[in-house]
């Protein structure tokens, strides 16, 4: 029992053998981040939905200039800039890889704290503007929610450079363990505080679920080897080159958040309860990207950084393209089952007193027409992570402009022409998605110069988890409607979790049969998966370290 625990407590600082490895173990605790955050949703409409439900609006809304200041200071320098450098550095020479990570860190901090000052004393102005439709009582409320929120991301900034070190060291279970800490503070706040502060109850939850993202990973990264110095070097060559690399991804972040922004304009416009709604689907909509596409592109970045500077293609493209394809294979059945189970799946997860029978109805039809597009959100992830990999920031920067252009203006006709509401703008974020992703991926085909036998063996791997998915979803609706009218009665809550139940185990079977009868490769990925679950307890055993590189698919 005592060598179980030693190994255990080893375990949070073991470095993963392989892709799909660090990819499960980010699975897995990311899974349980989502439940959990998806029971803080539940607990926010419980709360504050029905007739309060212009206050749950005020505070999605409130997260928007924050967040979009994190994102376009702190991923912006991560994900494109920091990290391959940092991992470059990290190979050659420790010592000055700290001294770039304390460096850069600093930078960034200060940068990010003139501009929350700015957006702290002009609060009230941009609520305004981007909520044109709350009333003075609601922007005021917005003002200071955004207010106490840019505090959380404060923490956030610290936190996130945290990850960006242990990931670049090949550790990714702390940091795939901080996002449930973070539900779980926001959880605490709604439960404790709301009953009386009201909607500053979840935001002050917020300051404290932030506060507990970085202090969860600040001790590994401090056991790695990070030691904090009070230094503004902006004339070093790795931090000159980590600034050089920032703009294009900041602005290409600044683009994306363009669809939240457009989000919040029109929702604050339609009737009260309509951006919930959005944020309500959309959290559904995000969980087979997030499992499967932001996962394995965080497992797979530090790779592909390390083999393009080996300048070695075909390991790159290798390494890529089997990421690729497991993204596709995993994420696409838990689309579909989305798509044909949505109903059952928004009255289980937020069917509250509060969430009305309507408010159900078109949460389902929003996340139907966003689901439909997930698989592709999955694929961009990996795909966008690939072009950083290379140092090439510009490309997604030039394709999410057209991308952001593109949804701002079908959003604005399917809700001012054609009356959609909350599911022409779910139409816009869908359609945007598909588009993006496959500009992208035949972008990316091209500049690596593939063969041509090349791109059809990966066309053809795509094209048959397709058609096995399709597949899939025909043969899961109509069991499911026979099994709602003679079998299950879903007006309660029990049987609806065994129609919900029955018919998602009856679609991964149908899909694991259809995928060996297509002879879809990556099934083998499946069972490699399976085994490892299976052997848990094999994680608590001393391994050696080997370099992080993805099998192929028979290797598994």
């Amino acid at each position: 029992m005592r060598e179980l625990l030693k190994n255990g407590r080893l375990l949070f600082l073991r470095r993963q053998t392989d892709i799909l490895s660090a990819a499960f173990v980010i699975m897995v605790t990311y899974a349980v981040s989502q439940v959990m955050g998806l029971f803080k949703t539940r607990l926010l409409i419980s709360y504050f939905f029905g007739s309060k439900a212009g206050s749950l609006d005020v505070y999605y809304a409130a997260f928007v200039i924050p967040d979009t200041l994190f994102q376009l200071l702190v991923i912006g320098s991560l994900s494109a800039a920091f990290i391959p450098v940092f991992t470059r550095y990290l190979s050659r020479d420790e010592s000055q890889a700290w001294y770039i990570a304390s460096a850069s860190l600093n930078l960034i901090l200060l940068v990010f704290i003139v501009l929350s000052l700015v957006i702290f004393t002009f609060a009230p102005f941009f609520s305004r503007l981007i909520a044109p439709g709350f009333n003075p009582h609601q922007v005021s409320v917005m003002a200071s929610l955004l207010r106490v929120m840019l505090t959380a991301q404060l923490f956030f900034a610290v936190s996130s450079f945290m990850t960006a070190i242990i990931h670049s060291h090949q550790r990714f279970l702390i940091p795939a363990l901080a996002p449930i800490a973070y539900n779980l503070g926001i959880i605490l706040g709604t439960i404790i505080l709301s009953p009386v502060m009201g909607i500053f109850g979840p935001a002050v939850g917020v300051v404290f679920g932030s506060f507990l993202h970085m202090s969860l990973q600040i001790p590994v990264a401090i056991r790695l080897g990070f030691r904090p110095r009070a230094i503004l070097d902006y004339r070093h060559p790795g931090v000159r080159e980590t600034l050089r690399l920032m703009p294009p991804r900041a602005l290409a972040l600044g683009i994306d958040q363009i669809e939240m922004f457009a989000a919040v304009f029109l929702a604050s416009l339609m009737a009260s309860g309509s951006l919930t709604l959005l944020n309500v689907a959309r959290l559904l909509y995000t969980i087979p990207s997030t499992l499967f596409g932001v996962t394995l592109g965080q497992a797979a970045l530090p790779t592909l950084s390390r083999l393009a500077s080996r300048s070695d293609p075909r390991a790159f493209y290798r390494t890529l393209s089997d990421a690729l394809k497991q993204a596709v294979f995993f994420a696409l059945p838990l689309s579909i089952l989305f798509i044909v189970l949505r109903i059952p799946i928004v009255r289980l997860v937020f069917g509250a007193r509060s969430f009305p029978w309507a408010a159900t109805l078109t949460t389902g039809k929003t996340l139907a027409i966003l689901a439909a597009a997930a698989t592709f959100t999955a694929v961009m992830q990996l795909i966008i992570r690939a072009f950083y990999a290379l140092h090439d920031t510009r490309t997604p920067l030039y394709v999410g402009l057209g991308a952001a252009i593109f949804d701002v203006v079908v959003a604005l006709i399917a809700t001012r022409f054609f009356n959609l509401g909350v599911i022409g703008l779910a139409i816009a974020i869908s359609a945007t998605a598909a588009l993006e992703t496959m500009i992208l991926v035949g972008l990316f085909l091209r500049r690596i110069k593939l063969e041509v036998s090349e791109i059809k063996k990966l066309m053809g791997s795509f094209s048959r988890m397709a058609v096995t998915g399709l597949a899939t979803g025909l043969s899961l609706w109509l069991p499911m409607r026979l099994l709602d009218k003679f079998v299950f009665d879903t007006t309660r809550t029990l049987p609806l979790i065994g129609l919900t139940l029955t018919t998602s185990l009856t679609g991964l079977a149908v899909y694991l049969f259809l995928s060996y009868l297509f002879r879809v490769e990556e099934l083998s990925s499946f069972v490699s998966l399976f085994r490892r679950i299976t052997h848990w307890k094999s994680l608590f055993v001393n391994q050696p370290e080997e370099p992080l590189i993805l099998p192929a698919p028979d290797q598994n």
